[in-house]
């Protein structure tokens, strides 16, 4: 018996030696040491209870809505603001929601808005991830329009909102040049940004492995630029939605709908602090909405891939 054990013991010691992977749990504790203690960490965050999830995403902003809510009735109930055409309650607010609601008006307010700042943003990363590409690796066209693009993100994107009407007219394809305008300095900058902090190494290694040109690019640079990149996504789709907005506010027609930017001009229009309320907290919702469902989790998984992310 302890010749057979010391037989297997020493089997195993010898397919060690030889460099073959061992079987089984062995094999997955080696490949979680060769991770390295970050894998090890993000493992362990990765068992996070469901309870304990709950109470750290949900809580918090839920906490924070209350506070939020109790401030304001305390401003109507203490008389500080009495004047419903400045600050409508709550209540006011609520019934406003209620009537879109039972109207049928509600959803279509934000769906108006939101397959418009959706296509525009799709449209924004098709243009601005080849052309941030092309600036980071051509050191001519970077110099060439590198400047240009820092100029445009920083120029308010309700500024391109007349030109537009003047040149495209009141329809849907001004509303997606806004956008466009808006989101596709800030995605190609961000990608530039992340291809800038790429190691060098990573691309010395990928020349030696014959990844030069567009499949260095590809397979190198992009995915070791991919939190960058990810930066400039998120600030990008900022971009269109406050790009849209303003394009909605200002550039108001019956054959555009009433999205949510019509939605708050024409509270202003008529006079109703709790239309323009309701408009302003659709805004924020939806930009909420698409930060947590969308990008949190993308920039999770890719963090979490590169142990970055040991919480949450």
């Amino acid at each position: 018996m302890a010749s057979t054990e010391t037989t297997g013991t020493a089997g195993t010691t010898d397919r060690a030696a030889d460099g073959a992977a061992p079987d089984g749990p062995a094999r997955d504790g080696l490949g979680g040491l060769e991770a390295g203690p970050d894998a090890l960490e993000t493992s362990a965050a990765d068992r996070t209870p469901p309870r304990r999830a709950l109470l750290d995403k949900v809580l918090p902003p839920g906490v924070a809505v209350a506070v939020v809510l109790l401030v304001w009735q305390a401003l109507i109930s203490l008389k500080v603001v009495d004047d419903p055409s400045k600050l409508p309650s709550p209540a006011d607010v609520g019934d406003e929601f209620k009537d879109a609601w039972l109207e049928g008006k509600l959803l279509g307010y934000i769906w108006t808005s939101v397959s418009r700042g959706l296509l525009g943003f799709l449209f924004a990363l098709a243009i601005g991830t080849p052309l941030g590409l092309l600036v980071a690796r051509v050191r001519f066209v970077r110099a060439a329009i590198g400047p240009i693009l820092s100029g445009l993100q920083s120029l308010p994107s309700v500024a391109w909102v007349p030109p537009a009407v003047i040149w495209l007219g009141l329809d849907n394809s001004m509303m997606y040049a806004v956008i466009l305008l808006g989101a596709v300095p800030s995605i190609a900058n961000g990608l530039v940004s992340g291809i800038d902090q790429v190691p060098p190494l990573f691309l010395r290694a990928g020349r030696t492995m014959g990844a030069t040109g567009w499949r260095g690019a590809w397979h190198i640079v992009m995915p070791a630029a991919l939190p960058g990149y990810l930066a400039g996504l998120k600030q990008g789709w900022a971009f269109s939605w406050r790009s849209l907005m303003a394009a909605e506010i200002i550039a108001s027609s019956p054959d555009l709908g009433i999205g949510l930017g019509a939605l708050l001009e024409n509270g202003r229009n008529a006079s109703s602090m709790s239309m323009v309320f309701e408009a302003i907290i659709l805004i924020l919702f939806v930009g909420i909405a698409i930060d947590l469902l969308i990008f949190s989790p993308l920039e999770r998984r890719v963090l979490r891939s590169r142990g970055l992310l040991v919480k949450g």
